[in-house]
């Protein structure tokens, strides 16, 4: 991954990447929970070089994440926050106007971000709604469980419900997708991300009524078979975000399909 610089919030300094070019309008795009600029690349979600050819897509490592700055509280990493640091990011970069978007994590961060600034964001994309409102309490409990195990060292324990959780159905057929969890567990930095954990477990979307006040058009990417990303969420959203598109993946066919969504989407 190269290109990466830093840009100094009032209280972190994150790792920022910015890719492309064009007159379009800007996205800032969001990462998930323990996962980086780099782990996506890994992933493959997006082709961005595609799904955003005429603009410029910034990339950014959160706070605690990746090659950024690591914050000092488990409460600076609620999803409202994480909306600040976003917000901020585009101020740093002189950016009015954009396309705010994420996975994950960097859903929830951009959803929180559309109604913190509605006039700043001219459009949502929203990969793996996460867990929330009625499912979010058992979510909690596996974040704080997984903090625990961090913090006391029982990285056996972690990387045995590695091997016992499923894969997300597109993935199904992916050798690697448990070999990356493990490689990434093993090679994090565990006080980090026993954090980042506790922050996660202190956090939910915003509530039904907020999300109906949100007029952003949005489109909605979702995958079966993954449990802390739940297609209910996803759909809960459709019908609660005035303006969405809504696409499920169940096969890699299906997920090879997003970036031209997403095209055709911010066309």
């Amino acid at each position: 991954m190269g290109g990466v610089e830093r840009v100094r919030l009032d209280d972190v300094t994150l790792a920022v990447q910015r890719i492309g070019a064009g007159t379009a309008t800007p996205v800032i795009w969001g990462h998930g929970l323990s996962s980086s600029m780099e782990s996506e690349d890994e992933l493959g979600l997006l082709d961005w070089a595609v799904a955003a050819a005429d603009r410029t897509v910034v990339r950014y490592d959160a706070r605690s994440h990746g090659a950024s700055e690591r914050s000092a509280a488990p409460s600076d990493h609620t999803w409202d926050r994480l909306a600040d640091d976003q917000l901020a990011l585009a101020d740093r970069l002189g950016i009015d106007r954009y396309v705010a978007g994420g996975a994950s994590m960097g859903c929830a961060t951009a959803l929180f971000a559309a109604l913190a600034a509605p006039e700043r964001i001219e459009r949502l994309v929203l990969a793996i709604p996460p867990t929330a409102w009625e499912t979010r309490a058992a979510q909690t409990s596996v974040y704080e469980t997984m903090a625990g195990l961090l913090e006391a060292g029982e990285l056996d324990a972690l990387l045995a419900g590695i091997d016992d959780a499923p894969v997300p159905d597109p993935f199904g057929a992916d050798d690697r997708w448990k070999e990356r969890s493990r490689e990434r567990l093993l090679a994090a930095d565990h006080d980090r991300l026993a954090l980042v954990f506790r922050g996660a477990a202190l956090t939910d979307l915003p509530t039904p009524d907020d999300l109906r006040t949100i007029a952003t058009p949005a489109v909605l990417l979702a995958w079966t078979g993954d449990s802390g990303h739940p297609v209910a969420t996803a759909e809960a959203l459709h019908d609660l975000l005035p303006d969405t598109r809504l696409h499920v993946a169940s096969t890699a066919d299906d997920l090879s399909r997003w970036t031209a969504l997403v095209a055709e989407f911010l066309a």
